[in-house]
């Protein structure tokens, strides 16, 4: 169960979704965006 706090949270923190709309997506889109916006924060990081 905290695993979904975590990935609403991150969700939410970075793209300002509703935390309605992110809670009805299942665990398998959630962490797909989890991982496409770490994947974003690497490439800005890195610069």
């Amino acid at each position: 169960m905290e695993n979904i706090f975590k990935e609403v949270a991150f969700v939410a923190y970075h793209f300002h979704w509703e935390r309605e709309h992110i809670l009805e997506m299942s665990h398998r889109e959630r962490h797909a965006w989890v991982k496409e916006i770490s994947s974003i924060n690497d490439k800005i990081n890195s610069r």
